[in-house]
């Protein structure tokens, strides 16, 4: 069947243009042909210039997510292929695989599919209505080349329940793909174990993009006392912890998280020194200066507190009170690690807050290091949604 030929307006397709792998509703000028959503189009300029294909789909405001930019390429086992060994083999030479993502979507050209590997499962998380449909033939492509490694995945889990399902005329679901298996999943990264929860955790379970913002706060602890907000499932704070801190207590508003998180503080061993509590953080910070409580570190891993452009003043807010509290409970000359997982929360714009609630608050920063996230999610430039975790540490002192 003849692909239908998506044209667009003159002057659009800025993002496409640049290497992007987008096509918004209102860039288009025509569909020529029959289609369904989900189905392959060809995209050309307003002048018939090839521009590669994609999945269509008019439910959603992308209405077109690219999927190869070479002419009359076709989608076939043997180029998805070529796309899952290129993003296994770059994982092989940029990180530690044992818990990895091993797809991170447009990032990969394998546009709204994310999977991560946690030990010997994968966890397999569809976003876009076109790439659904090649879901399962991925995983036994993915499947065939891990155990060519000698990786033998015993099991895989879908986590499909996220909102933007919605947005592409999608219901949201979950459930395991292939044989049913024990969910609880053991891990180590950075020497530290955790039980990953696939079926109940947050997103896919465990957050592997701060993997190495985490080995990096290890060092800053030795001997201190480190209060951990927003810990989940305590991942900052175990790797203080084997960091050698004296006492660690790790803050989360969920029972869950606190329940897991303290399931993996007996599973390290650092039971003694790690302790959870589940209370609200904006909530508990005041509480902590009006007892003049004092820490050698506090680390801030809050939730994306923007979801979408309209809410950004009230998550500058957000970010800046939780900075400013944080400052003021720091000893002069202890550590801050602060973060954003919000895309919408620019480099700049965090970094304007961070600054602002400093000067609030008359400390001074001295940056030890900016980092973002993990390099098994890559960032694509001009895919600027791939770009989304900011990571401060700094020594905080008093002006003197």
């Amino acid at each position: 069947m003849e692909k239908a030929i998506v044209t667009l307006k003159k002057g659009e397709g800025r993002t496409l243009k640049s290497g992007g792998l987008w096509v918004y509703d209102n860039e288009i000028d025509k569909i020529e042909g029959d289609f369904e959503n989900g189905g392959l189009v060809e995209v050309h300029d307003f002048d018939g210039y090839v521009m590669g294909t994609g999945f269509i789909n008019t439910n959603s405001k992308i209405r077109i997510r690219m999927m190869s930019r070479v002419k009359g390429q076709e989608i076939d086992e043997a180029f998805i292929t070529m796309r899952v060994r290129d993003a296994w083999e770059y994982r092989k030479k940029t990180v530690d695989t044992s818990s990895c993502r091993i797809i991170f979507g447009e990032a990969d050209f394998l546009p709204g599919l994310v999977i991560d590997k946690f030990s010997d499962v994968l966890v397999v998380q569809s976003l876009a209505l076109g790439i659904d449909r090649f879901k399962v033939q991925i995983v036994e492509i993915l499947k065939n080349i891990l155990k060519e490694d000698g990786i033998e995945i015993r099991g895989v889990y879908e986590r499909s329940d996220a909102k933007v399902r919605l947005q592409e005329g999608m219901e949201r679901i979950k459930g395991f793909i292939g044989e049913p298996f024990d969910t609880k999943v053991q891990i180590i990264e950075n020497g530290v174990k955790y039980i990953v929860d696939v079926e109940d955790g947050q997103k896919t379970g465990f957050f592997l993009d701060q993997k190495y913002n985490r080995l990096a706060i290890q060092r800053i602890c030795k001997g201190a006392k480190v209060l951990d907000c927003f810990t989940h499932t305590g991942s900052f704070a175990l790797n203080a912890g084997i960091g050698g801190a004296a006492s660690v207590t790790g803050v989360d508003a969920s029972e869950l998280g606190v329940a897991q998180a303290t399931e993996n503080a007996a599973l390290n061993g650092l039971d003694k020194t790690v302790k959870f509590i589940c209370e609200d953080v904006f909530e508990l910070l005041p509480k902590l200066e009006e007892a003049g409580e004092k820490f050698d570190v506090i680390i801030l891993d809050p939730p994306a507190f923007t979801k979408s452009r309209n809410s950004v003043k009230n998550a500058i807010k957000g970010y800046r009170e939780i900075n400013l509290r944080a400052m003021k409970l720091i000893k002069d000359g202890g550590y801050l690690a602060t973060c954003s997982c919000s895309h919408f929360m620019t480099p700049e714009l965090f970094t304007e807050t961070v600054g602002q609630a400093a000067r609030n608050v008359h400390r001074r920063l001295r940056q030890v290091e900016y980092r973002t996230q993990a390099p098994d999610h890559p960032i694509l430039w001009a895919a600027d949604e791939s770009y989304y975790l900011k990571f401060y540490i700094f020594q905080v002192t008093q002006e003197k």
